[in-house]
């Protein structure tokens, strides 16, 4: 059990940021402290809540701890895929005290997009949402049944935005920068095919639906309309889709190879406003290392995927919002979304918090960086705002 007593710090609630204590007792946040409370002196930097990572494709300790990460939400892609409660009860324990892992199971059996995984059993298991994964479930009668199936269990839904029928075997947007490097790419708009399709099913069904990157103009807007008509849809992006365009993999350099792939400037210029008016309910870092065998090849047979662990708060503040509305992005929105009782610095909450030097400058470095592998897109960009000390239920790790 840890009591402390935070002082002269920066504290950021939901409701904004003040100059403050905050009081931690037998591991949670509450109004007053303890006779017997450690007192840590903030120096009148930033104390936040701990991130929660909704959407990581591994779990990589060190990346997670120099990011400020707490709480992951795993995606189903993983070998074992998780789709059976037994795979999903074991990824739910690996990391636990100083990491909790919240499996996000698979909405199909193998992510295969055909028969039904058993989601009961699997929440029971301690899954937190149900996803089609890295890939868009194309058969519709499949897609309206899990919706059905997950609505009934009050499961959100994640789903991957991209027609297959379009983008299968594309690496890249259609556009100029395409045409001029002769790469396999896909019109933006199988984003907003996919979109609308499985906005008009959670529509019918009246299932939650989370779509874990919208990164096009039209996309968002298909969004907005849902939302005005009461559909409950969410959606989030990564920081890639809101600072790079498709410019980005001009030199043919695969760690600018994502999923989605890049967009025209016009569709970030699109992103960013979508952030500032509240379309966007999450920001992720869809962390994906990649060693120098998947990403050493030609462009169109590299791996897809960055690793965006260590450089998703960096990366957050730059973006020149309230801090109250980034960890809203980071913490309590994913929070909501997974179903758990965390993510805020209210009373009552576990005492997962970050200490944040909003102003400490450095430079993203692939090769410096702790995660098991620096594929950043981001390399050799200055960046301001580094974690200096975390914790997990009041215990420092």
């Amino acid at each position: 059990m840890s009591n402390l007593r935070f002082v002269n710090a920066r504290v950021v609630r939901p409701e904004g940021t003040e100059p403050g204590e905050l009081h931690v007792r037998d591991d949670v946040i509450t109004n007053a402290h303890a006779n017997d409370a450690e007192t840590i002196d903030c120096g009148g930097k930033t104390l936040a809540p701990g991130i929660i990572d909704f959407g990581v494709f591994a779990i990589d300790r060190a990346a997670f701890r120099a990011g400020g990460i707490v709480r992951v939400g795993l995606m189903p892609d993983q070998s074992p895929v998780l789709d059976d409660p037994g795979i999903v009860q074991r990824a739910s324990l690996v990391g636990k005290p100083k990491l909790w892992i919240h499996p996000i199971a698979a909405a199909t059996k193998g992510l295969a997009g055909t028969d039904l995984a058993e989601m009961a059993i699997m929440m029971g298991a301690g899954a937190k949402a149900v996803s089609t994964g890295r890939r868009w479930i194309a058969d519709s009668g499949v897609m309206r049944k899990v919706l059905a199936y997950a609505r009934d269990l009050d499961l959100v839904v994640i789903t991957h935005a991209e027609d297959g029928g379009l983008t299968d075997g594309k690496v890249a947007t259609e556009g100029e920068t395409a045409t001029r490097l002769g790469l396999p790419a896909a019109p933006a708009i199988a984003e907003a095919l996919a979109i609308a399709r499985d906005v008009a099913l959670a529509e019918d069904t009246g299932a939650r639906l989370h779509v874990r990157q919208v990164t096009t103009a039209a996309g968002f807007d298909l969004i907005r309309a849902a939302k005005r008509r009461g559909v409950r849809v969410t959606c989030g992006i990564t920081p890639a889709h809101l600072l790079l365009s498709d410019n980005a993999m001009s030199d043919f350099r695969t760690f600018a190879h994502l999923s989605p792939p890049l967009r025209d400037e016009s569709d970030r210029q699109a992103a960013l406003a979508a952030v500032k008016d509240g379309t966007v309910d999450v920001l992720c870092s869809g962390h994906d290392p990649r060693g120098p065998e998947e990403k050493r090849l030609p462009f169109a047979d590299a791996a897809e995927g960055a690793s965006g662990a260590e450089t998703l708060l960096a990366l957050g503040l730059s973006l020149e919002m309230p801090i109250e509305r980034l960890f809203a992005l980071l913490a309590a929105n994913p929070a909501e979304l997974l179903g758990l009782d965390s993510g805020t610095l209210a009373p009552g909450m576990p005492a997962d918090l970050l200490l944040l030097d909003e102003h400490a400058p450095w430079q993203i470095k692939g090769e410096a960086m702790t995660a098991r592998a620096g594929n950043t897109p981001f390399d050799g960009l200055p960046a301001q705002g580094k974690v200096l000390r975390l914790w997990k239920g009041g215990a420092e790790i």
